[in-house]
């Protein structure tokens, strides 16, 4: 018995102080997209503890803990996808592990369950298995009294969850008074015990009630109809941030099937298995295709802060493929490293750990087999992804 117990022990202290080495890291020889996105056309980067210490040019004075020599490929900040349904299951090492290869280092749960969430993360913390950071959240209803969300809220606040689920608003005609005064009553209590409250509002009717109830954080940029500039304007004003899934509405190819033939991101038949539109007359399934993007650019010109999220539950690395072709009709490669990295590390409310690599954040960095400024299809090409310090892929 007292073998077993040592034996446990010393695999404990073996694993912690495996864990503890694999904190420090230099890597050589890379092409760094840095803070603000400055490129350092061959640099290094220094982790101590987990954390960045230096990002420059050339080789380091001295190298600490794992060297990893990137061979000239480009490291740049883990990418973070702040709205994806996951869940703890017996799929979750596989699925865990993908989101990694793919690119993903952080990861906020599109909405709970919390205590499936909690165990997810804990698994993941512990050791059990590999997998990106995960930030559970927890659903709060809106088809209840005020006082019944207040102490949903209240609970999971107590379970240390930091924000809530997508709380969904109806889109037309637009939100009721109830559900209104519910969400208000989830803001209030939310703002005592330090919670985030996310709404999903997919139209503009949802939208700006959203916005003049107070709420800050929106998880799909509107894709049921166009928002007007002053609209856009107004949430800026507001303090409101938006994230993207500006690929809802545009089909998807050659994943759940080889036909060539066009689904929706469930793998259902598209358009019509995007979710409302058949209960809307006025509305034609698939135009979403065309409000999300060009909403997306509105909200970015008026300067509300919009960050990244896909909302999937397939493949990690054809969603992030599918999101990333449909936001570069919009936007150039130097605004999506802005959006995918320090505009969504302020939405998960950690833009001062994540997000942009520079001394003082979280050593999240991915290496990539070419050059994200060139295009988008290079952000595919993920061949190493360090967690905190910790190589957790190396594919080369």
């Amino acid at each position: 018995m007292m073998k077993t117990i040592k034996a446990v022990m010393l695999a404990a202290l073996c694993w912690w102080q495996c864990g503890a080495m694999a904190q420090d890291l230099t890597i050589t020889n890379a092409r760094i997209i840095a803070a603000g996105g400055e490129v350092i056309a061959n640099g290094s980067i220094v982790v101590r503890g987990g954390s960045i210490v230096s990002v420059a040019a050339g080789a380091p004075a001295q190298t600490v803990g794992t060297v990893v020599d990137a061979g000239g490929r480009t490291a740049m900040p883990g990418f973070i996808d702040a709205h994806r349904h996951i869940n703890t299951g017996p799929e979750e090492k596989a699925q865990m592990q993908a989101l990694l290869e793919a690119g993903y280092t952080t990861i906020l749960s599109g909405g709970g369950p919390a205590d499936g969430n909690i165990t997810l993360r804990d698994h993941i913390d512990q050791g059990l298995i590999n997998g990106p950071r995960i930030i559970p959240s927890g659903r709060v209803a809106l088809n209840q009294s005020a006082d019944e969300a207040r102490a949903e809220v209240r609970r999971l606040a107590a379970l240390g969850i930091k924000f809530t689920g997508e709380i969904s608003l109806t889109s037309f005609p637009g939100p009721y008074e109830q559900e209104m005064a519910v969400l208000r009553a989830i803001n209030d209590e939310a703002g005592k015990v330090g919670m985030m409250v996310q709404v999903h509002s997919v139209s503009w009717q949802s939208t700006m009630a959203a916005t003049e109830a107070g709420i800050k954080r929106l998880v799909h940029v509107t894709n049921k109809n166009f928002l007007t500039r002053d609209q856009a304007k107004q949430m800026q004003a507001a303090g409101v941030m938006v994230l993207s899934t500006v690929g809802l509405g545009s089909p998807v190819f050659d994943v759940f099937n080889d036909d060539n033939v066009p689904t929706f991101r469930d793998g259902g038949v598209w358009p019509d298995s995007i979710a409302a539109t058949s209960r809307v007359p006025e509305l034609f399934m698939g135009q979403e295709a065309g409000h999300a993007p060009v909403n997306a650019r509105t909200l970015w010109d008026a300067g509300v802060l919009l960050g990244y999220c896909t909302d999937t539950g397939y493949d990690p690395l054809a969603g992030l493929d599918h999101e990333l072709k449909i936001l570069n009709v919009m936007f150039s490669m130097p605004d999506m490293i802005k959006m995918m990295g320090p505009n969504t590390a302020a939405y998960i409310n950690m833009g001062d750990q994540l997000g942009e690599l520079a001394a003082g954040k979280l050593a999240d960095i991915i290496l990539l087999d070419g050059d994200p400024l060139e295009g988008y299809w290079n952000w595919l090409k993920t061949s190493v992804v360090v967690k905190a310090g910790k190589v957790v892929i190396d594919k080369r």
